[in-house]
């Protein structure tokens, strides 16, 4: 009895899941207006079939070809007296017409005879002024024989004759490359080497991020809280300072170069012996005795010296290599892209000055607050602890809501700061100082912890948007073209192998990390002979798919403007010329499989 009742309701309960399935995929061809009888209409099925066909014939070749045609008179329209038809040519192809003069808009039978078998040719309206009009295509029988209908255009009457013509043309050589399958070379390359570039700079980008964004290398990161509300209070300031000095010491060093390069040659030599001299100052020699305050202050102002001079030597060195790019990009003929290559280098080096003097700032601020945040500051009684502790995280408050109202100002453009700037630093204000009030000075803060979820978050934001969204935005930014590509497919680049290298570091095996941090090894230590010997096979095998990826996602950007053999496979298709899109859809088919097997062989040698 039991068994029976088991049975019913498993019978029961599969008609329920057969009839909730049913009623879940019955919804879905609602919503997804599946409507099978739309495929079933003969203009459909014209339509698919002609694409088909045209798809199936690529543009790969073009042949040289040799034109022949053939007129009939025709008088438009038709005058008080015909003068006498013309004899038909004795051999050769014969176009003759049901009438020998016709009205605009009014319908004429075209008849031909003696031409190639099973050949197109076209019919169209030859005027006086001898304009090509466009016509109709008709193609030829076993016989070389053809009938069809025409319409005389309007507004074409002429005192003279005009004519009916018919053309067909004979291959007359051996094919050669047509224009599209160069031009879809050119594109397929620009499209590769979209994808190589943005998949090397992710990688770089990607490589560190994935080792933040790893919980088992970033929970067990503590630190105490007096030391990460110091850090996070000095380290804003001190970029935003490295930032300006960065960028104005390199602006110093371009103005320096002036418009001579033999000047800027000399100046580099001089600030270049300026700043090994501070180097060897700061640095000194091997001693006996510990140095006195007064020499490492002096060592210090040597190390800032040589660090302010780098950067000036770095504008310096930027100009030069822009100026010797451009000189050299129209001297060495075909490796002119080297020259090119060396000053779009310079460039970037002049972009990132700024960005270079922020991470030396942050070194600096480091560097200085680091003694006071973990040796002097835990070393104070719990009172005064707390009261910093209280102190920092409020001005901390203040400074992070300050920073976050200017950024809604100046996206908002709004106008009265105190509703963007004051009232935000109090209410941050009031927050931290209730962090800190709660914070618990004595133990210490996970802030590895904090590290990785800020991180997991911006990556998976990143990876959230989709390339063909971010290429509108760089395509503003820097303009339509492959640039743009680049840029769109380096930042999904980063959010996808940034979240794949660290569940890879998450997989690693924990023997070797607990053998390495048992010898006292640092947390660097640790990494680079505990973790990166385990996770470079895998790594290798996500960034060769990541490239593949890439090639495939930069054939879908160009339909946004991103550049590459998709921005011409778009063209074509709007144009609906699909002989020369099938070119492109081959040649993407055949560097995706290309990329495909290389990739094999990659892994198979090194993973």
């Amino acid at each position: 009895m039991k068994r029976s009742q088991k049975s019913i309701m498993r019978a029961l309960l599969t008609a329920v899941i057969v009839v909730v399935a049913v009623i879940i995929y019955a919804y879905g061809f609602q919503v997804t207006q599946v409507n099978l009888e739309e495929t079933a209409k003969p203009q459909r099925q014209q339509q698919l079939v002609r694409i088909i066909r045209a798809i199936v014939q690529p543009d790969l070749l073009t042949y040289p070809t040799e034109s022949t045609k053939t007129l009939a008179p025709i008088l438009v329209p038709c005058p008080t007296n015909l003068p006498a038809p013309a004899a038909a040519p004795a051999t050769g192809p014969i176009l003759t017409i049901s009438k020998p003069c016709a009205a605009g808009d009014e319908r004429i039978s075209v008849t031909g005879a003696n031409f190639p078998h099973n050949a197109d040719v076209a019919v169209r309206f030859r005027p006086e002024s001898q304009a090509t009009l466009p016509g109709i295509s008709i193609k030829t029988d076993e016989k070389g024989a053809f009938t069809t209908t025409f319409t005389i255009p309007r507004n074409r009457e002429a005192a003279v004759a005009q004519a009916i013509e018919a053309e067909y043309k004979t291959v007359v050589g051996r094919p050669y490359l047509s224009d599209t399958t160069k031009e879809t070379w050119n594109k397929i390359i620009e499209t590769i080497f979209m994808a190589l570039l943005a998949t090397t700079l992710g990688t770089v980008l990607a490589f560190p991020i994935g080792f933040l964004a790893a919980g088992n290398l970033m929970r067990p990161v503590t630190s105490p809280f007096t030391a990460i509300m110091l850090s996070l209070l000095t380290l804003p300031l001190g970029a935003y300072a490295g930032s300006l000095a960065g960028g104005q010491l390199g602006r110093l060093g371009v103005t320096m170069g002036g418009a001579n390069g033999l000047l800027a040659t000399g100046a580099l030599a001089v600030v270049g012996v300026v700043m090994f001299l501070a180097l060897r100052f700061g640095v000194g020699g091997a001693e006996d005795d510990r140095p006195t305050g007064l020499q490492r202050a002096g060592r210090a102002g040597g190390l800032l010296v040589a660090g302010l001079t780098l950067f000036v030597n770095l504008g310096l060195v930027a100009l030069l290599s822009q100026r010797l790019g451009a000189f050299l990009s129209t001297r060495i003929g075909g490796l002119g892209f080297l020259a090119l290559f060396m000053a779009n280098l310079a460039h970037v080096l002049e972009l990132l000055l700024p960005l270079l003097g922020a991470a030396a700032g942050i070194a600096i601020v480091s560097a200085l607050t680091s003694p006071l945040g973990a040796k002097i500051l835990p070393s104070l009684a719990h009172k005064p602890r707390k009261i910093i502790a209280v102190v920092l995280a409020a001005l901390n408050g203040a400074l992070y809501a300050a920073l976050i109202g200017a950024s809604i100002g100046w996206l908002y453009q709004l106008e009265n700061r105190v509703n963007y700037l004051l009232i935000p630093a109090i209410i941050g204000a009031a927050i931290g100082l209730l962090i800190g009030l709660r914070a618990d000075v004595e133990s210490p803060t996970p802030i590895g912890s904090v590290v990785y979820l800020l991180t997991r978050t911006v990556l998976n934001a990143l990876r959230a948007i989709e390339p063909l969204i971010m290429v509108i935005v760089f395509a503003v930014w820097v303009g339509i073209g492959p640039f743009a590509g680049v840029l769109a497919l380096c930042l999904h680049t980063i959010a996808s192998l940034g979240k794949l290298y660290s569940e890879q570091v998450e997989s690693i095996q924990e023997g070797p990390l607990e053998a390495v941090t048992a010898t006292g090894a640092t947390r660097l230590q640790t990494i680079v002979y505990a973790v990166i010997p385990q996770i470079v096979p895998p790594y290798i095998s996500f960034t060769l798919y990541r490239w593949d990826i890439n090639v495939r996602m930069s054939t879908i950007i160009g339909f946004a403007g991103g550049g590459g053999i998709g921005f011409l496979l778009q063209q074509n298709i709007n144009l609906l010329q699909y002989r020369q899109a099938s070119v492109q859809m081959l040649a993407i088919a055949v560097v995706v499989a290309s990329l495909d097997y290389l990739s094999a062989a990659i892994r198979e040698h090194y993973v």
